[in-house]
């Protein structure tokens, strides 16, 4: 039996066609014609055998196997960009691809890395979002930034940037009123923000409490995110208090969107590191970012 398998106009066709729930935009996004984009997706509903949109008035909509087709369709389309620009990336020596946690990248690496730029306009930047949840292959990125031990990366060539320090943080509004953060115990009309990103194995809360010396005290609540970037921003919301990890917090503590409530401050065994693949030493594109986190984006954070 001849295997079906659909083009990747067809295939662009339709996603964009399913993500506007136009022809018309998806003509446009593409650069083709209207009756293009028609043509494209009734050869693939004819190869597939099945219907993907049908007229509701003016509009069109998705069919329920249209629905069913999108996810797959995506990862297909996304899969194949990803392997082309690994495969042009390997030939672009002066294109570094960097690859970063999601709160580092915001928090840190972006408003740094105009510096990096600015020392080095030869070389052109692409930057990916490492999520916690997801494996990336080494290949996938010239140098990484990643969370972690010292130990974490076997295999790998690995430099500390950061030396980590934890402690609340909160909105400077939490600092007013009759239930004014003036002293841990205060902690007690507040609610907590905590964070389950699999990158954060441990709860620092109870360890952070023995250190203040409230060991037994009970929250008001508690707000749960899966992320380090939502934890912080609930707590700039002036929703709850979060625990702050030194690096990341420090713009936002020193452009007043943040506070610290207490001066007491836990030490961390981890921490933010330069991480990449061993054969990547030699590019000259990775040592001098290498050299420039180390020294310049390390000062920064300091």
């Amino acid at each position: 039996m001849q295997s079906r398998l659909p083009s990747m106009a067809g295939l662009r066709a339709f996603e964009a066609a399913a993500r506007h729930l136009s022809f018309t935009r998806a003509a446009i996004e593409l650069n083709l014609t209207q009756s293009a984009i028609s043509h494209q997706i009734r050869n693939l509903e004819e190869l597939i055998g099945a219907r993907f949109f049908h007229r509701v008035g003016n509009d069109i909509r998705l069919t329920e196997a249209g629905i069913e087709y999108l996810g797959p369709a995506r990862s297909a389309i996304t899969e194949l960009q990803v392997a082309a620009d690994r495969a042009i990336g390997r030939r672009q020596r002066d294109v570094l691809t960097i690859a970063c946690l999601g709160t580092f990248a915001i928090k840190c690496l972006l408003p740094a890395l105009g510096d990096f730029m600015r020392s080095n306009p030869a070389i052109r930047l692409k930057v990916r979002t490492l999520m916690p949840y997801a494996q990336v292959r080494p290949d996938d990125y010239d140098v990484s930034i990643q969370y972690g031990m010292d130990a974490d990366w076997p295999g790998f060539a690995a430099h500390r940037i950061t030396n980590e320090e934890i402690f609340p943080v909160c909105s400077p509004s939490l600092l007013a009123g009759p239930t004014a953060l003036l002293r841990p115990s205060d902690l007690r009309h507040h609610f907590i923000i905590r964070t389950t990103s699999p990158l954060v194995l441990r709860d620092d809360w109870p360890l952070w409490q023995r250190k203040a010396g409230v060991d037994d005290l009970t929250f008001a609540g508690e707000i749960v995110c899966d992320l380090l970037y939502p934890s912080y921003q609930t707590a700039i919301e002036g929703l709850g208090v979060a625990l702050g990890r030194s690096a990341v917090v420090r713009n936002d503590i020193a452009a007043g969107r943040l506070v610290e409530p207490f001066s007491i401050r836990m030490p961390s065994p981890l921490g933010y590191h330069v991480v990449y693949p061993q054969q990547h030493a030699n590019l000259v594109k990775v040592q001098r970012f290498v050299d420039w986190a180390c020294g310049n984006l390390a000062t920064m954070l300091k």
